[in-house]
């Protein structure tokens, strides 16, 4: 054995013991919420394609006409090959959802956040992140090689204490949060996030991943970064920016320099998302209202967005919920340590616009009934 499998084995072997080692299980997906998996067809409710775009027959038959026109993939990154013109169509119909002057867009959300913070901060800067940020924003801030303070989740006042001890001692400054947090579905004060960055001459950036066409907010940053890969049913990431930020974007985020650029088919299929989107209004308003009724019938608080929460504490027990779910008929996943902080693994049930009422209604029922009782 080398020392390599060796080391790979002793720490599967660690993993398997405290219940955190992940497999992945074979499932196709039939239809936006439908899927098999072992056999058996279940009701997903572990998927954040929020409006069942993936599946929409508009969205698809503008993938597949965008490889018929112009190949499966885009064969180098677009600083090489050019800017293809769907990529120029996508980011302006991207900034002007976002109200923004320009847009980018980039090979996936992880590759944004981990592109865009380090191309705007730098050593000498200062960056707060909020504790329950995603992992992709934490991979930008160590990246950045600023000074990266956590702020305790949502408490304004805590990010402001940091503000008041640190700015001073550093060039830039930048505040990053979610605007819904993907694993607790709990929405972030933009509001007062972007206030509290005007008065330090700090810079809010929010990744509205979960939000988007699916979570109204207000409140806007300077910088918007979201995903093509949920509520849109595509792949990809884009940042909605002032035309300078994104011109500065373009030559310096080294994830969009140094990657091949989005296949043709994701961004077309985005194109015709939006336009889905833009043509029936209350189609974004279906997977909150499905969320809210789960939690009213599970008598849980009420649901902010379409992530519902259930934290069970232990791997254990969280396992045996899902498995427990499963044998009723639903797929939900259970959310395990080093994703979520230790002691609060959970049920994380995500709705869409096509979950059917009578299953949410028997969802509801069998959590409160074999879970929570």
């Amino acid at each position: 054995m080398s020392s390599l499998d060796a080391f790979a084995l002793e720490k599967l072997a660690q993993l398997e013991a405290v219940e955190r080692r992940r497999t992945l299980a074979q499932t196709a997906r039939e239809d936006g919420v439908w899927v098999r998996r072992g056999g058996r067809r279940l009701l997903s409710f572990s998927c954040n394609d929020y409006l069942n775009l993936a599946q929409h027959r508009s969205v698809k038959a503008a993938a597949i006409a965008a490889i018929e026109r112009h190949g499966a993939g885009s064969g180098a990154s677009r600083l090489v090959t050019g800017n293809h013109p769907l990529h120029a169509q996508l980011e302006a119909r991207l900034a002007r959802l976002k109200g923004t002057e320009a847009a980018c867009v980039f090979g996936s959300g992880y590759l944004a956040n981990a592109g865009i913070v380090p191309a705007l901060v730098g050593e000498g800067d200062l960056l707060l992140v909020d504790a329950l940020a995603h992992s992709c924003l934490w991979a930008g801030a160590r990246l950045s090689r600023a000074r990266v303070e956590t702020f305790r989740h949502n408490d304004v006042a805590h990010a402001e204490a940091l503000l008041r001890r640190h700015r001073g001692a550093h060039g830039r400054a930048m505040i990053v949060t979610d605007t819904v947090f993907s694993m607790d579905g709990d929405l972030a004060p933009v509001a007062e996030l972007a206030a509290l960055a005007r008065a330090y001459d700090a810079w809010l950036m929010t990744d509205d991943a979960h939000g988007l066409a699916v979570v109204a907010q207000a409140a806007k940053a300077e910088l918007q970064m979201g995903t093509l890969s949920k509520a849109l049913g595509s792949y990809g990431g884009y940042l909605c920016a002032s035309r300078a930020v994104i011109d500065l974007i373009k030559t310096r985020a080294r994830t969009l320099i140094y990657s091949t650029a989005l296949p043709p088919a994701s961004v077309a299929a985005a194109i015709a998302a939006l336009d889905v989107i833009a043509a029936d209004p209350a189609l974004s308003r279906r997977p909150l209202e499905k969320a809210q009724a789960f939690t009213r019938l599970a008598n849980l608080p009420l649901a902010e967005s379409p992530i519902v929460p259930v934290v069970l504490g232990s791997e254990a027990k969280a396992l045996a919920a899902s498995a427990l779910l499963e044998e009723e008929g639903f797929l939900v996943t259970a959310i395990r340590p080093p994703t979520v902080p230790a002691g609060t693994a959970r049920l994380r049930f995500a709705f869409s616009a096509a979950h059917p009422e009578d299953e949410i209604a028997r969802l509801a029922r069998v959590l409160r009934e074999r879970v929570l009782a």
